[in-house]
C-alpha cells in the first residue's frame, strides 16, 4: 500500500511496450463498485474471493506488467500461480507509506488508526512478499522513474 505498483508498473510497461495491468482496477470493474465499497457491503471474504480470481485471470490472460493488490500475495494459491514468473517487491517503510497514502485514507483496511493500521500491515505482509519475490526494490525517498530504473536494469528486456 503506497509503494507505487500502479505508478512503477504504468512506466515500465510503457519502457518496454506492452500493456499494463492492475488487479485492484479489474475486481472495480467486474464489481461495477470501488473496492471500499466491496468492503463495506460485502466483506473483506468477499473481495478477497474476487482478487484471487482477478489474479489468476489476469496470470493466464496478460503478458504484459501486472500489478497485484497489496493483498493478492496473502493466498496461498495466489503465491503458487506465481512461482515461475518475475515478481518485483516494492518495498516501501512506514513514514513514506503514510505520506503516500495519507492519513485521512479511504481505505478499508486503514479505518482508524491509519499509521498504526499501516505499520500492522507491513509488518505482517513483508516476509510473505519478500518469499514470493525474485527482485525486491526499496522506494522509500525515491520516484517511480527511479524506482522504474532500478527494476529495468536488474531484469533488463522485459520478462517472458
Amino acid at each position: 500500500m503506497g509503494a507505487g505498483k500502479t505508478t512503477v508498473g504504468a512506466l515500465l510497461a510503457e519502457r518496454w511496450a506492452v500493456t499494463a495491468r492492475d488487479t485492484d482496477a479489474d475486481v472495480e470493474a467486474l464489481e461495477g463498485r470501488s473496492i471500499s465499497d466491496i468492503f463495506v457491503d460485502s466483506g473483506e471474504g468477499h473481495f478477497r474471493a474476487l482478487e484471487r480470481r482477478a489474479v489468476a485471470d489476469a496470470l493466464a490472460s496478460h503478458d504484459g506488467v501486472l500489478a497485484l493488490g497489496g493483498g493478492a500475495v496473502l493466498d496461498p494459491s495466489t503465491r503458487d500461480l506465481l512461482a515461475g514468473h518475475t515478481v518485483v517487491f516494492l518495498r516501501v517503510g512506514l513514514s513514506d507509506a503514510v505520506k503516500r497514502v495519507g492519513l485521512g485514507s479511504t481505505r478499508p483496511l486503514l479505518l482508524g488508526n491509519v499509521r498504526g493500521q499501516v505499520k500492522a500491515l507491513l509488518d505482517e505482509r513483508a516476509p510473505v512478499y519478500e518469499s514470493v519475490a525474485t527482485l525486491v526494490v526499496d522506494t522509500d525517498g525515491r520516484t517511480p522513474d527511479e524506482v522504474a530504473d532500478e527494476i529495468a536494469a536488474a531484469i533488463g528486456e522485459a520478462p517472458a
